[in-house]
């Protein structure tokens, strides 16, 4: 597996006079109300806010629909390539977000020509899922999970389904074997490197996710079959096996961890918000409300990092140098007062930016499958616990102390048990 690595030759700037107030991106507000932190860092400093990562390291974050939109859909100004961050001198090697900003041979870092051959790969691989056939086995995962604890009348939905559903649906689609401890450590590792908790190491765990998308993409070289992994290694393009190995730690880790807390922040909606209480049931038009509604105000992905300055230039008023990060703020872009100014954000359109936006957004079709997957998950739970309800007050559940990602801690519920 090629390693993550900085580029050294870029030296620290001056310090900058707008980070003398910046706003670290941690702590408790961010994990339960983030929507509070944004609506202040609005209020201060604007649609474009000084703030700080891990470290003390400085960054933009880009809060302003108007101005995500912009930074998203000019790569001439604003590109992927991390190596022209101006802040690697700073960084040490043991740096928690060095899984999202480390440059790799991978798709997220690539710009221009070698971007668009990439993304192509990947959409023509994607393209080949029959989506009533991922339906089909999206709804035969799901018997099989609710049976594993419909008997005991009670389950915890983040671990026994959210999660559980869209990882065995990715691995399946990129033809990894079903279950087994190969597939269960890939997706731990997964999260660890998205998603580190206190005591994690998210370097070593990306580190070991590369070495198990290797050995896939060495069995399908002598083992091709009908997914995901074997078109992208016959594609005419012809890409590496380390290029198509870190194109495909990408597409895993996009329909597991986002896709699982899509599930479960729709779950949430539907069992404690009083408008879908009547219909919930089996109800499809209610379901679909509610998972764009939760990409609107609850996206599974908050925040993204990140794009890099190609030169000086200003961004809502900003001044912003070569190589400054920026920080796309999808979630705070999708609730930004310009775009709904009484307040009432409109569910039913779906020009969120919760699969970003650009030559960089997620592929098509990748957010069609995302959505197969997590419709069939909440309908077909519903459909066969059709008294599902919270085992908790809704203030007692927590959210995952994350800036990056939205999702509950656990979703505990009761049911009339289900007799096989």
């Amino acid at each position: 597996m090629t390693d993550i690595h900085p580029a050294p030759d870029h030296a620290v700037p001056p310090a900058c006079p707008a980070h003398d107030k910046a706003v670290a991106l941690a702590g408790l507000e961010y994990q339960q109300t983030p929507s509070e932190l944004y609506r202040g860092l609005r209020a201060e400093h604007g649609a474009v806010a000084p703030v700080l990562l891990d470290g003390s390291i400085p960054a933009w974050l880009v809060l302003g629909y108007a101005e995500v939109s912009y930074v998203t859909s000019h790569d001439e100004l604003f590109a992927r390539d991390s190596r022209r961050w101006n802040q690697w001198d700073a960084i040490p090697p043991d740096w928690p977000l060095l899984p999202y900003v480390g440059y790799q041979p991978s798709v997220l870092f690539t710009e221009g020509e070698e971007h668009r051959r990439r993304a192509g790969v990947i959409s023509q691989a994607l393209a080949g899922v029959d989506q009533f056939e991922l339906a089909r086995d999206c709804r035969q995962l799901a018997d099989h999970l609710i049976a594993s604890f419909a008997g005991s009348g009670r389950a915890e939905l983040m671990r026994d389904y959210a999660h559980a559903l869209p990882m065995r649906a990715a691995v399946r689609m990129c033809g990894m074997p079903h279950g087994g401890d190969e597939t269960r450590q890939l997706v731990e590792d997964l999260r660890v490197s998205l998603d580190a908790a206190e005591g994690d190491d998210p370097v070593a765990a990306y580190a070991r996710v590369g070495e198990r998308i290797h050995r896939l993409v060495r069995h399908k070289r002598e083992r091709p079959g009908p997914d995901v992994t074997s078109r992208m290694l016959t594609h005419p393009a012809g890409l590496t096996d380390e290029e198509i190995v870190q194109d495909l730690i990408s597409v895993i880790a996009a329909a597991q961890q986002p896709t699982a807390n899509w599930i479960g922040n729709t779950l949430r909606l539907l069992l404690t918000d009083e408008r879908f209480a009547l219909n919930v049931s089996g109800g499809r038009l209610s379901v679909g409300e509610a998972l764009n509604e939760v990409l609107w105000l609850d996206t599974p992905t908050q925040n993204f990092i990140g794009r890099w300055a190609v030169n000086d230039t200003q961004l809502g008023g900003r001044q912003i140098r070569a190589g400054d990060c920026l920080v796309l703020g999808l979630a705070a872009a999708n609730t930004d007062p310009q775009l709904w100014p009484e307040a009432h954000v409109g569910a039913e359109n779906s020009a969120h930016l919760s699969f970003s936006n650009g030559e960089h957004r997620c592929p098509y079709p990748a957010p069609l499958l995302a959505d197969v997957m997590a419709r069939t998950a909440v309908e077909t739970l519903l459909e066969r616990l059709p008294d599902l309800v919270l085992a908790v007050e809704p203030d007692e559940l927590t959210w995952r102390p994350s800036i990056w990602m939205r999702g509950l801690t656990a979703l505990p519920a009761l049911f009339t048990p289900v007799v096989p």
